[in-house]
């Protein structure tokens, strides 16, 4: 005899809830968001260490241009002999205050730490100054060296002389005909334009 076969006795009434049945789809909803959210963050987790390595990586190459360039205008303004008024190496010491102020660790979830994202506009800012004061275009972001041709200089440093050029022949292969003289294409109807 199976347990199909035989009738239903008290003890088995007794453990079969009916409320079960009518919350079937709600208790599958609620185990299957649980299991998602579980899996969500366990994947979230790994995404935003990537994203945050990434973003991070840019965040200190930006950083380190802007001290590198600090640096580099100090060494030249210390080794001038001309009598400068100094503006553009109290700008670059000053650059060069703020990025060592910039915060080195992520700061812990119960401590408040410092608004990273003011500091970097400050940096960006004093850097501009700096630039300014120099007589010298601020350049925001190195130029990428992938995009780099024969016609660019060392390290991706780009001639504005070749970049004109290089624009003047785009928008010749844009042209689609020269207007300089008559059509020589005639069309089946004898007709020219």
């Amino acid at each position: 005899m199976t347990t199909l076969d035989r009738p239903p006795t008290n003890t088995d009434s007794h453990n079969f809830d009916l409320e079960e049945l009518v919350h079937v789809e709600q208790t599958f909803y609620t185990v299957g968001y649980e299991e998602g959210y579980a899996h969500g963050r366990l994947h979230g987790l790994i995404e935003g260490r990537a994203l945050g390595a990434e973003k991070g990586f840019e965040l200190w190459e930006e950083l380190g241009f802007y001290e590198g360039a600090a640096r580099l205008w100090t060494a030249v303004s210390s080794t001038e002999a001309n009598g400068t008024d100094g503006r553009g190496t109290h700008h670059a010491s000053a650059l060069l205050a703020l990025i060592e102020r910039f915060p080195r660790k992520n700061p812990r979830p119960d401590e408040e730490g410092v608004d990273m994202s003011a500091q970097l506009r400050l940096i960006r800012s004093r850097y501009k100054t700096m630039c300014a004061s120099l007589g010298v275009r601020a350049r925001l972001q190195p130029a990428p060296i992938a995009n780099r041709t024969e016609e660019d200089g060392p390290a991706g440093v780009q001639d504005p002389d070749a970049e004109a050029g290089r624009e003047k022949k785009r928008r010749q292969k844009r042209m689609v005909w020269a207007l300089d003289g008559p059509s020589s294409a005639s069309t089946t109807q004898g007709l020219s334009f």
